[in-house]
Protein backbone atom coordinates (compact mmCIF):
# COMPACT_ATOMS: atom_id res chain seq x y z
CA UNK A 1 0.00 0.00 0.00
CA UNK A 2 1.54 3.49 -1.14
CA UNK A 3 0.90 7.07 -2.01
CA UNK A 4 0.45 10.04 -0.15
CA UNK A 5 -2.46 10.04 1.45
CA UNK A 6 -2.00 6.41 2.96
CA UNK A 7 1.60 7.51 4.26
CA UNK A 8 0.20 10.79 5.69
CA UNK A 9 -2.52 8.47 7.36
CA UNK A 10 0.42 6.26 8.49
CA UNK A 11 1.95 9.37 10.39
CA UNK A 12 -1.41 11.02 12.03
CA UNK A 13 -1.76 7.41 13.59
CA UNK A 14 1.31 7.09 14.64
CA UNK A 15 1.21 10.52 16.32
CA UNK A 16 -2.32 9.25 17.71
CA UNK A 17 -0.43 6.20 19.65
CA UNK A 18 1.58 8.44 21.68
CA UNK A 19 -1.87 10.24 23.13
CA UNK A 20 -2.30 8.93 26.96
CA UNK A 21 -6.03 9.27 25.92
CA UNK A 22 -5.57 6.48 23.26
CA UNK A 23 -7.05 3.40 24.92
CA UNK A 24 -10.89 5.81 25.98
CA UNK A 25 -10.78 6.75 22.65
CA UNK A 26 -11.16 2.75 21.52
CA UNK A 27 -13.27 2.07 24.53
CA UNK A 28 -15.67 4.96 23.40
CA UNK A 29 -15.81 4.37 19.70
CA UNK A 30 -16.17 0.39 20.51
CA UNK A 31 -19.01 0.63 22.89
CA UNK A 32 -20.84 3.27 20.59
CA UNK A 33 -20.06 1.60 17.51
CA UNK A 34 -24.20 1.26 17.01
CA UNK A 35 -24.76 4.66 17.66
CA UNK A 36 -21.83 6.09 15.47
CA UNK A 37 -22.82 4.23 12.18
CA UNK A 38 -26.19 5.35 12.97
CA UNK A 39 -25.25 8.69 12.85
CA UNK A 40 -23.31 8.14 10.38
CA UNK A 41 -26.41 6.79 8.23
CA UNK A 42 -28.68 9.95 9.29
CA UNK A 43 -25.93 12.27 7.81
CA UNK A 44 -25.51 10.62 4.51
CA UNK A 45 -29.35 10.75 4.12
CA UNK A 46 -29.84 14.39 5.51
CA UNK A 47 -26.45 15.69 2.97
CA UNK A 48 -26.17 13.64 0.14
CA UNK A 49 -29.95 13.81 -1.74
CA UNK A 50 -28.53 11.08 -4.42
CA UNK A 51 -28.95 7.98 -1.94
CA UNK A 52 -32.70 8.79 -0.93
CA UNK A 53 -33.58 9.83 -5.22
CA UNK A 54 -32.06 6.06 -5.81
CA UNK A 55 -34.74 3.48 -6.72
CA UNK A 56 -32.09 0.67 -6.37
CA UNK A 57 -33.26 -1.23 -3.34
CA UNK A 58 -29.49 -1.98 -2.37
CA UNK A 59 -28.02 1.32 -2.14
CA UNK A 60 -29.39 2.31 1.57
CA UNK A 61 -28.64 -1.54 3.09
CA UNK A 62 -24.97 -1.57 1.26
CA UNK A 63 -24.41 2.26 2.34
CA UNK A 64 -25.27 1.26 6.19
CA UNK A 65 -22.85 -2.07 6.05
CA UNK A 66 -19.86 -0.12 4.49
CA UNK A 67 -20.45 2.44 7.47
CA UNK A 68 -20.25 -0.57 10.05
CA UNK A 69 -16.95 -1.67 7.99
CA UNK A 70 -15.69 1.48 8.75
CA UNK A 71 -15.91 1.83 12.42
CA UNK A 72 -14.61 -1.87 12.36
CA UNK A 73 -11.43 -0.60 10.20
CA UNK A 74 -10.97 2.29 12.66
CA UNK A 75 -11.14 0.09 15.42
CA UNK A 76 -8.59 -2.07 14.38
CA UNK A 77 -6.15 0.56 13.21
CA UNK A 78 -6.37 2.47 16.80
CA UNK A 79 -5.36 -0.95 18.47
CA UNK A 80 -2.88 -1.23 16.26
CA UNK A 81 -3.77 -2.97 13.32
CA UNK A 82 -1.06 -2.33 10.11
CA UNK A 83 -2.39 -0.12 7.45
CA UNK A 84 -3.57 -2.46 4.52
CA UNK A 85 -5.11 -2.03 0.98
CA UNK A 86 -8.29 -1.27 2.50
CA UNK A 87 -10.11 -3.94 -0.17
CA UNK A 88 -13.75 -3.52 1.82
CA UNK A 89 -13.25 0.33 0.11
CA UNK A 90 -11.98 -1.06 -3.23
CA UNK A 91 -14.61 -3.49 -3.16
CA UNK A 92 -17.57 -1.29 -2.31
CA UNK A 93 -15.94 1.19 -5.00
CA UNK A 94 -16.20 -1.98 -7.88
CA UNK A 95 -20.20 -2.49 -6.76
CA UNK A 96 -20.88 1.51 -6.77
CA UNK A 97 -19.02 1.52 -10.08
CA UNK A 98 -21.18 -2.05 -11.42
CA UNK A 99 -24.68 0.17 -10.09
CA UNK A 100 -23.62 3.26 -12.05
CA UNK A 101 -24.13 4.98 -8.73
CA UNK A 102 -22.48 8.56 -9.21
CA UNK A 103 -18.84 8.74 -7.74
CA UNK A 104 -19.54 12.15 -6.41
CA UNK A 105 -22.50 11.43 -4.38
CA UNK A 106 -20.10 8.67 -2.26
CA UNK A 107 -17.24 11.10 -2.01
CA UNK A 108 -19.65 13.52 -0.41
CA UNK A 109 -20.69 10.38 1.84
CA UNK A 110 -17.32 10.24 2.79
CA UNK A 111 -17.25 13.94 3.89
CA UNK A 112 -20.35 13.76 6.08
CA UNK A 113 -18.98 10.84 7.68
CA UNK A 114 -15.94 12.44 8.29
CA UNK A 115 -17.72 15.16 10.39
CA UNK A 116 -19.14 12.29 12.71
CA UNK A 117 -15.93 10.66 12.87
CA UNK A 118 -14.32 13.26 14.06
CA UNK A 119 -16.66 14.30 17.07
CA UNK A 120 -16.77 10.93 18.48
CA UNK A 121 -12.31 10.60 18.02
CA UNK A 122 -11.91 13.96 19.89
CA UNK A 123 -13.10 13.81 23.87
CA UNK A 124 -10.96 15.78 25.41
CA UNK A 125 -9.03 19.04 24.31
CA UNK A 126 -5.29 17.09 24.61
CA UNK A 127 -5.66 14.50 21.88
CA UNK A 128 -8.36 17.21 19.96
CA UNK A 129 -5.58 17.44 17.24
CA UNK A 130 -4.05 14.31 16.57
CA UNK A 131 -8.05 12.53 16.23
CA UNK A 132 -8.75 15.69 14.06
CA UNK A 133 -5.66 15.01 11.87
CA UNK A 134 -6.76 11.10 11.78
CA UNK A 135 -9.78 11.63 10.69
CA UNK A 136 -9.05 13.67 7.84
CA UNK A 137 -6.40 11.71 7.11
CA UNK A 138 -8.61 8.66 6.98
CA UNK A 139 -10.93 10.14 5.06
CA UNK A 140 -8.66 11.53 2.11
CA UNK A 141 -6.98 8.05 1.88
CA UNK A 142 -10.56 6.14 1.42
CA UNK A 143 -12.03 8.90 -0.84
CA UNK A 144 -8.51 8.59 -3.02
CA UNK A 145 -8.83 4.94 -2.99
CA UNK A 146 -12.47 4.75 -3.67
CA UNK A 147 -11.96 7.39 -6.90
CA UNK A 148 -8.99 5.43 -8.15
CA UNK A 149 -10.71 2.07 -7.79
CA UNK A 150 -14.39 3.30 -9.22
CA UNK A 151 -12.83 4.53 -12.09
CA UNK A 152 -10.72 1.81 -12.81
CA UNK A 153 -13.84 -0.18 -12.65
CA UNK A 154 -15.62 1.99 -14.85
CA UNK A 155 -13.30 1.91 -17.49
CA UNK A 156 -12.94 -2.09 -17.00
CA UNK A 157 -16.99 -2.28 -17.90
CA UNK A 158 -17.21 0.07 -20.32
CA UNK A 159 -14.79 -2.27 -22.20
CA UNK A 160 -16.42 -5.30 -21.70
CA UNK A 161 -19.58 -3.70 -22.69
CA UNK A 162 -17.91 -2.72 -25.66
CA UNK A 163 -16.50 -5.88 -26.63
CA UNK A 164 -20.28 -7.38 -25.70
CA UNK A 165 -21.99 -4.61 -28.14
CA UNK A 166 -19.44 -5.27 -31.01
CA UNK A 167 -19.77 -8.82 -30.78
CA UNK A 168 -23.67 -8.66 -31.40
CA UNK A 169 -22.95 -5.98 -34.08
CA UNK A 170 -20.91 -8.35 -35.84
CA UNK A 171 -23.49 -11.23 -35.36
CA UNK A 172 -26.24 -9.24 -36.69
CA UNK A 173 -24.35 -7.61 -39.64
CA UNK A 174 -23.50 -10.88 -40.89
CA UNK A 175 -26.73 -12.55 -40.56
CA UNK A 176 -26.05 -15.57 -38.18
CA UNK A 177 -29.24 -17.82 -38.18
CA UNK A 178 -30.86 -17.71 -34.93
CA UNK A 179 -30.73 -21.77 -35.15
CA UNK A 180 -27.30 -21.60 -33.63
CA UNK A 181 -27.76 -21.46 -30.08
CA UNK A 182 -25.08 -19.29 -28.70
CA UNK A 183 -26.13 -17.20 -30.88
CA UNK A 184 -29.70 -17.14 -30.06
CA UNK A 185 -28.85 -16.71 -26.60
CA UNK A 186 -27.00 -13.79 -27.13
CA UNK A 187 -29.64 -12.00 -29.95
CA UNK A 188 -32.72 -12.73 -26.46
CA UNK A 189 -30.50 -11.43 -23.93
CA UNK A 190 -30.34 -8.02 -25.94
CA UNK A 191 -33.78 -8.53 -26.89
CA UNK A 192 -33.65 -8.96 -30.45
CA UNK A 193 -34.89 -11.98 -31.43
CA UNK A 194 -38.80 -11.28 -30.48
CA UNK A 195 -40.92 -12.15 -33.28
CA UNK A 196 -43.47 -9.15 -32.30
CA UNK A 197 -40.19 -6.85 -33.55
CA UNK A 198 -39.11 -5.32 -36.98
CA UNK A 199 -35.53 -4.07 -37.51
CA UNK A 200 -33.97 -1.12 -39.60
CA UNK A 201 -29.78 -0.14 -39.84
CA UNK A 202 -28.66 3.88 -40.17
CA UNK A 203 -24.53 4.28 -41.07
CA UNK A 204 -23.63 8.05 -39.68
CA UNK A 205 -20.05 9.63 -40.52
CA UNK A 206 -18.26 13.05 -40.39
CA UNK A 207 -18.91 15.42 -43.66
CA UNK A 208 -15.15 15.03 -43.60
CA UNK A 209 -14.60 11.33 -43.65
CA UNK A 210 -11.11 11.54 -42.22
CA UNK A 211 -12.18 12.34 -38.68
CA UNK A 212 -13.91 9.19 -38.39
CA UNK A 213 -10.34 7.93 -38.90
CA UNK A 214 -9.94 9.29 -35.06
CA UNK A 215 -11.19 6.97 -32.98
CA UNK A 216 -12.12 9.35 -30.01
CA UNK A 217 -13.73 11.56 -32.43
CA UNK A 218 -15.59 8.97 -34.12
CA UNK A 219 -17.13 7.79 -30.22
CA UNK A 220 -17.89 11.30 -29.78
CA UNK A 221 -20.32 11.15 -32.77
CA UNK A 222 -21.74 7.45 -31.47
CA UNK A 223 -22.16 9.28 -27.73
CA UNK A 224 -24.32 12.06 -29.32
CA UNK A 225 -26.59 9.72 -30.98
CA UNK A 226 -26.83 7.88 -27.99
CA UNK A 227 -27.51 10.65 -26.26
CA UNK A 228 -30.16 11.93 -28.91
CA UNK A 229 -32.05 8.86 -28.93
CA UNK A 230 -32.10 8.08 -25.01
CA UNK A 231 -35.89 9.06 -24.79
CA UNK A 232 -37.49 7.39 -27.72
CA UNK A 233 -38.70 3.77 -26.63
CA UNK A 234 -36.95 2.42 -29.94
CA UNK A 235 -34.29 -0.46 -28.91
CA UNK A 236 -30.88 0.19 -30.20
CA UNK A 237 -27.32 -1.02 -30.83
CA UNK A 238 -25.01 1.39 -31.11
CA UNK A 239 -21.42 0.93 -31.75
CA UNK A 240 -18.14 2.63 -34.18
CA UNK A 241 -17.53 -0.43 -37.02
CA UNK A 242 -15.74 -0.11 -40.25
CA UNK A 243 -15.54 3.53 -39.39
CA UNK A 244 -18.60 4.67 -39.47
CA UNK A 245 -21.20 5.04 -36.42
CA UNK A 246 -23.53 2.09 -37.06
CA UNK A 247 -27.18 1.58 -35.62
CA UNK A 248 -29.27 -0.92 -35.61
CA UNK A 249 -33.39 -0.47 -34.21
CA UNK A 250 -35.41 -2.90 -33.63
CA UNK A 251 -39.43 -1.60 -32.40
CA UNK A 252 -42.74 -3.71 -32.24
CA UNK A 253 -45.07 -3.87 -34.94
CA UNK A 254 -47.92 -2.98 -32.96
CA UNK A 255 -48.87 -2.87 -29.52
CA UNK A 256 -51.21 -5.98 -29.72
CA UNK A 257 -53.01 -7.93 -32.37
CA UNK A 258 -56.05 -5.98 -32.10
CA UNK A 259 -53.77 -2.30 -32.96
CA UNK A 260 -52.80 -1.13 -36.14
CA UNK A 261 -49.34 -1.60 -37.18
CA UNK A 262 -46.84 1.14 -36.48
CA UNK A 263 -45.08 3.72 -38.82
CA UNK A 264 -42.15 2.93 -40.46
CA UNK A 265 -39.57 2.77 -37.41
CA UNK A 266 -37.22 3.89 -40.51
CA UNK A 267 -39.23 7.40 -40.97
CA UNK A 268 -39.35 7.56 -37.00
CA UNK A 269 -35.38 6.94 -36.76
CA UNK A 270 -35.03 9.51 -39.87
CA UNK A 271 -36.88 12.37 -38.07
CA UNK A 272 -34.88 12.02 -35.14
CA UNK A 273 -31.21 11.39 -36.47
CA UNK A 274 -32.15 14.89 -38.82
CA UNK A 275 -31.20 16.73 -35.26
CA UNK A 276 -27.57 15.39 -35.00
CA UNK A 277 -25.76 18.50 -36.44
CA UNK A 278 -24.98 19.84 -40.09
CA UNK A 279 -21.86 17.92 -40.00
CA UNK A 280 -22.80 14.44 -40.17
CA UNK A 281 -23.45 12.59 -42.97
CA UNK A 282 -26.43 9.66 -41.97
CA UNK A 283 -27.76 6.92 -44.40
CA UNK A 284 -30.92 4.97 -43.32
CA UNK A 285 -32.42 1.60 -44.80
CA UNK A 286 -35.71 0.27 -45.01
CA UNK A 287 -37.70 -1.84 -42.59
CA UNK A 288 -36.75 -5.28 -42.25
CA UNK A 289 -38.79 -8.13 -40.98
CA UNK A 290 -36.57 -10.41 -39.03
CA UNK A 291 -32.46 -10.16 -37.69
CA UNK A 292 -32.05 -12.21 -40.73
CA UNK A 293 -32.72 -9.52 -43.07
CA UNK A 294 -30.79 -7.42 -41.15
CA UNK A 295 -27.25 -7.56 -43.53
CA UNK A 296 -29.70 -6.44 -46.48
CA UNK A 297 -30.62 -2.90 -43.77
CA UNK A 298 -26.96 -2.76 -43.51
CA UNK A 299 -26.04 -2.63 -47.56
CA UNK A 300 -29.23 -0.37 -48.06
CA UNK A 301 -28.29 2.18 -45.54
CA UNK A 302 -24.59 1.79 -47.13
CA UNK A 303 -26.23 2.96 -50.22
CA UNK A 304 -28.09 5.97 -48.62
CA UNK A 305 -25.01 7.36 -47.02
CA UNK A 306 -22.74 7.30 -50.08
CA UNK A 307 -25.49 9.13 -52.05
CA UNK A 308 -26.30 11.40 -48.82
CA UNK A 309 -24.37 15.02 -48.99
CA UNK A 310 -24.47 18.58 -47.18
CA UNK A 311 -27.58 19.91 -48.91
CA UNK A 312 -29.49 17.02 -47.82
CA UNK A 313 -27.65 15.01 -44.66
CA UNK A 314 -30.11 12.69 -43.87
CA UNK A 315 -31.15 10.23 -46.74
CA UNK A 316 -33.35 6.98 -46.26
CA UNK A 317 -33.34 4.70 -48.65
CA UNK A 318 -36.89 3.78 -49.07
CA UNK A 319 -36.90 8.02 -50.75
CA UNK A 320 -34.17 7.78 -53.12
CA UNK A 321 -35.70 8.30 -56.81
CA UNK A 322 -35.19 5.19 -58.47
CA UNK A 323 -33.17 6.68 -61.11
CA UNK A 324 -30.59 7.47 -58.63
CA UNK A 325 -30.42 4.49 -57.73
CA UNK A 326 -29.82 2.94 -60.78
CA UNK A 327 -26.95 5.29 -61.32
CA UNK A 328 -25.45 4.17 -57.79
CA UNK A 329 -25.95 0.33 -58.53
CA UNK A 330 -24.40 0.62 -61.89
CA UNK A 331 -21.08 1.84 -60.59
CA UNK A 332 -17.99 2.30 -62.74
CA UNK A 333 -19.79 0.56 -65.46
CA UNK A 334 -22.49 2.98 -66.25
CA UNK A 335 -19.62 5.85 -65.99
CA UNK A 336 -17.59 4.67 -68.73
CA UNK A 337 -20.74 5.13 -71.54
CA UNK A 338 -21.54 8.61 -70.20
CA UNK A 339 -21.43 11.60 -72.54
CA UNK A 340 -18.17 12.89 -73.19
CA UNK A 341 -19.57 16.55 -71.98
CA UNK A 342 -20.43 15.26 -68.71
CA UNK A 343 -17.54 16.62 -66.95
CA UNK A 344 -17.48 20.11 -68.53
CA UNK A 345 -21.27 19.95 -67.57
CA UNK A 346 -20.70 19.26 -63.89
CA UNK A 347 -17.75 21.69 -63.85
CA UNK A 348 -20.17 24.48 -65.15
CA UNK A 349 -22.82 23.42 -62.44
CA UNK A 350 -20.02 23.58 -59.81
CA UNK A 351 -19.25 26.95 -60.72
CA UNK A 352 -22.87 27.74 -60.79
CA UNK A 353 -23.15 26.65 -57.32
CA UNK A 354 -25.37 23.54 -58.13
CA UNK A 355 -27.75 26.00 -59.84
CA UNK A 356 -27.96 24.55 -63.37
CA UNK A 357 -28.88 20.94 -61.94
CA UNK A 358 -31.12 22.77 -59.36
CA UNK A 359 -33.31 24.22 -62.47
CA UNK A 360 -33.23 20.25 -64.49
CA UNK A 361 -34.48 18.90 -60.96
CA UNK A 362 -37.13 22.13 -60.39
CA UNK A 363 -38.38 21.59 -64.47
CA UNK A 364 -38.93 18.47 -64.06
CA UNK A 365 -40.75 18.54 -60.62
CA UNK A 366 -43.07 21.14 -62.15
CA UNK A 367 -43.83 19.10 -65.41
CA UNK A 368 -41.89 21.22 -67.28
CA UNK A 369 -43.55 24.33 -66.29
CA UNK A 370 -40.73 27.30 -66.70
CA UNK A 371 -43.33 29.65 -64.34
CA UNK A 372 -43.63 27.22 -61.67
CA UNK A 373 -40.44 25.79 -62.15
CA UNK A 374 -39.20 29.65 -61.50
CA UNK A 375 -41.68 30.13 -59.29
CA UNK A 376 -40.16 26.94 -56.90
CA UNK A 377 -36.56 28.27 -57.10
CA UNK A 378 -37.75 31.88 -57.01
CA UNK A 379 -36.20 33.50 -59.78
CA UNK A 380 -37.39 35.48 -62.58
CA UNK A 381 -38.24 32.89 -65.42
CA UNK A 382 -35.71 34.56 -67.94
CA UNK A 383 -33.52 33.51 -65.86
CA UNK A 384 -34.45 29.51 -66.51
CA UNK A 385 -34.59 30.29 -70.50
CA UNK A 386 -30.60 31.56 -69.35
CA UNK A 387 -29.61 28.36 -67.22
CA UNK A 388 -31.10 26.36 -70.00
CA UNK A 389 -28.97 28.37 -72.99
CA UNK A 390 -26.08 27.82 -71.30
CA UNK A 391 -26.98 24.13 -70.53
CA UNK A 392 -27.80 23.66 -74.26
CA UNK A 393 -24.22 25.57 -75.45
CA UNK A 394 -22.42 23.04 -73.22
CA UNK A 395 -24.38 19.78 -73.94
CA UNK A 396 -26.00 20.26 -77.30
CA UNK A 397 -28.84 18.91 -75.44
CA UNK A 398 -32.31 20.91 -75.44
CA UNK A 399 -33.67 20.51 -71.43
CA UNK A 400 -37.66 21.90 -72.72
CA UNK A 401 -37.06 18.32 -75.02
CA UNK A 402 -38.87 15.90 -72.53
CA UNK A 403 -36.20 13.29 -74.22
CA UNK A 404 -33.20 15.88 -73.77
CA UNK A 405 -34.66 16.32 -70.35
CA UNK A 406 -34.24 12.58 -69.47
CA UNK A 407 -30.63 12.46 -70.62
CA UNK A 408 -29.79 15.52 -68.56
CA UNK A 409 -31.24 14.31 -65.53
CA UNK A 410 -29.57 11.34 -65.28
CA UNK A 411 -25.87 13.10 -66.14
CA UNK A 412 -26.37 15.61 -63.68
CA UNK A 413 -27.36 12.75 -60.92
CA UNK A 414 -24.16 10.50 -61.81
CA UNK A 415 -21.42 12.82 -59.98
CA UNK A 416 -20.08 11.23 -57.53
CA UNK A 417 -21.13 13.04 -53.84
CA UNK A 418 -18.42 14.89 -52.50
CA UNK A 419 -16.38 12.27 -49.94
Amino acid sequence: MSGYHTIALGDALRRLARSPTLPATIRRVADNAESIQAELNRAVLDEVPQFSASMNPDILPESARHSAEHIAEILRLLRGGRLEEFEFVQEHARRRAEQRFPLEATLHAYRSGHKVLSRWLRESPSDAAEAADFAMDYTDAISTIFASTYSSHTLLLADVAGDLRAELLRLLLDGHDEADLRVARILRDAGFPDKRQYFCVALARSVDPAEMLNAARARRLAESVEKLLSETAIRRLIDVHANKVTMVFADARRESGWTAPRSSLAARVSETLALVGNAVLIGVSNDVPSTAHIPTAYKEATAALELAQVTERVVQFGEIPLHRLLLYFAGENFRRVLPNWTENFHGADDRANGALRDTLRAYSAADMNILQAAEALGVHPNTIYARFQRISDICGLQPRSFYDLSTLLIVSDSKRPAP
